[in-house]
């Protein structure tokens, strides 16, 4: 599946009017960026208590959860009129900036796509 199918498919599941109770983008941004960390906190604490715990990780409960991620990912960028490919490429021109020859730990000092004031 492709990026921008895929957010297709899961923009049908977002909540609209009148079956939210708050209303507004504004509100919509909160729900969602609270709705990615907590998804993203999920997947930290699985792998944490698979390492650290000796638990094991469980890796179709992993798969499972970074499938939730990416959602909030996408009503994000849905909420935002951006498509996934749109920050997926953003993010890669970032990195190429960034490590123009790969990863390099000098490169990741220097940190040549951002500003310093």
């Amino acid at each position: 599946m492709k990026a921008d199918e895929y957010q297709n498919e899961a923009r049908r599941t977002l909540i609209g009017e009148p079956a939210r109770k708050y209303t507004g983008d504004e509100i919509m941004q909160v729900w969602n960026a609270m709705g990615l960390a907590g998804e993203a906190g999920e997947v930290a604490n699985l792998v944490k208590k698979g390492v650290f715990h000796e638990h094991g990780i469980d890796f179709a409960k992993l798969k499972e959860e970074l499938g939730d991620v990416l959602w909030y990912v996408g009503a994000i960028a849905s909420q935002n009129g951006w498509t996934l490919s749109e920050v997926m490429q953003g993010n890669v021109d970032k990195l190429r900036k960034r490590f123009p020859n790969g990863w390099d730990t000098e490169d990741s000092r220097k940190r040549v796509d951002v500003v310093k004031k």
